[in-house]
């Protein structure tokens, strides 16, 4: 059985990396998908084409996907990407905040149009998104399913990369803050914190062999994650096998979140 049979999903930053690893999944689950996009239109149409295939592969019966741009950080575009997505679907079932972007930087070099700007796409978009959204369940009168995607750093650290890493904590409050006020509403919020993923925002190690396997030494599971695997938990919480579960973020991380470098004790620590 297709676990969110005839559901209508719409994911941000879906043109590629896990946001499009999600899209593909979705579609194998029986989704209606929207894809959301604000760069190349070519990388989302490619998006659509696998969402697709999927649908064919799958053998899931006749399904929608819609292409749509919009900048996460315009509350304009927020409301117009909505207003699209509902009247092609009908209705929305499912968001997906997955569209993100980060800057690195020294901290006292960052730059206030790249802190700004981070914070615009990876905070204020969800917000925007998850409020759309959520007026939507209201409206309708039934529940629906908010999933964000954070970070591994929304609790550890991430030097050079301040405002990516404020993003992200103040992701993880808004996913509970969410949570806990909707919850009698039927409407569940979560979040998937992703570790190191094979992507193309990570490409500056991915693509380097030697700063790939610094990477790796890191993680207790000895290696990156794929998007598809990341993708699979978005799933589990989108659909009703997590039907008891709201206001939580699950670690998708390989064990980053282990304080691995304690793999060895070498603290005096009882």
């Amino acid at each position: 059985m297709f676990k969110l049979d005839g559901k209508n999903a719409l994911v941000t930053g879906a043109s590629s990396g896990i946001g499009r690893a999600i899209a593909v999944r979705f579609a194998r689950e029986g989704a209606n998908v929207a894809i959301n996009y604000i760069g190349n239109a070519d990388d989302a149409e490619e998006t659509r084409k696998l969402v697709l295939q999927e649908y064919a592969t799958a053998g899931v019966p006749q399904r929608k996907s819609v292409i749509v741009r919009a900048d996460v950080a315009s509350e304009e575009q927020v409301q117009a990407m909505f207003q699209q997505v509902i009247e092609s679907f009908g209705s929305l079932d499912i968001l997906i905040n997955n569209a993100g972007i980060q800057k690195a930087s020294p901290s006292h070099e960052v730059a206030m149009a790249d802190f700004d700007r981070v914070l615009a796409v990876d905070l204020r978009g969800p917000f925007l998104c998850a409020r759309e959204a959520i007026r939507h369940f209201l409206s309708r009168g039934r529940p629906g399913v908010i999933v964000n995607n954070s970070s591994v750093h929304e609790t550890i650290p991430k030097p050079k990369y301040v405002s990516y890493s404020i993003a992200k904590g103040g992701l993880d409050n808004l996913t509970r803050t969410l949570a806990l006020e909707y919850a009698d509403h039927g409407i569940r919020v979560n979040a998937v914190g992703p570790g190191a993923v094979v992507t193309p925002i990570n490409k500056a190690w991915v693509n380097d062999s030697k700063a790939r396997a610094e990477v790796e030494s890191h993680i207790p599971l000895g290696r990156a994650a794929s998007p598809e695997e990341i993708a699979a938990v978005f799933a589990f919480l989108a659909s009703e096998d997590s039907s008891y579960i709201t206001g939580q973020t699950i670690y998708a991380c390989g064990g980053l979140t282990l304080y691995p470098d304690f793999r060895t004790t070498w603290s005096s620590g009882g």
